[in-house]
């Protein structure tokens, strides 16, 4: 039977991948700088895995149980890092996109824009193993 507890596990991978490769473009695109596409795809992945952060956010807030005691404590935790994820991804995202369009994807600011990725592919991976944990320590599922 289909229940809408299943809406966060079915759409919390998304984020993860798109930010990860997304990551990984950008990582690849910095040093070997002959290669455009990769920075253009890492933007697209950026954008796609903020909304699918927010998505992901939102359908763990509101689709997911309460939980207490030691699990209740590693939610929390997961909750925390899913919400630097989210936000980390909307400012860096919305920063590209003015980068994009004022021409200065170039500068100084890419090595910023690239930093706070950075702390977003961290942010999410915590998030995961976070997530992890709870559905298999404790076999909870989100």
């Amino acid at each position: 039977m289909f229940t809408t507890s299943h809406f966060h596990p079915m759409i919390v991978h998304f984020p993860v991948a798109l930010i990860m490769i997304g990551f990984l473009a950008e990582l690849v695109s910095l040093f070997f700088k002959k290669e455009a596409c990769l920075s253009f795809a890492g933007f697209w992945l950026l954008i796609i895995g903020a909304l699918a952060a927010i998505a992901a956010y939102l359908t763990g807030e509101f689709f997911t149980s309460d939980m207490t005691g030691a699990a209740g404590i590693v939610k929390e935790t997961h909750e925390i890092f899913a919400k630097i994820t989210m936000w980390t991804m909307i400012a860096n995202a919305l920063f590209r996109i003015y980068l994009k369009y004022a021409g200065k994807e170039q500068g100084a600011m890419k090595w910023l824009a690239f930093g706070v990725y950075a702390v977003s592919a961290i942010a999410v991976s915590i998030t995961g193993f976070y997530g992890g944990s709870l559905v298999y320590n404790y076999m909870m599922p989100l």
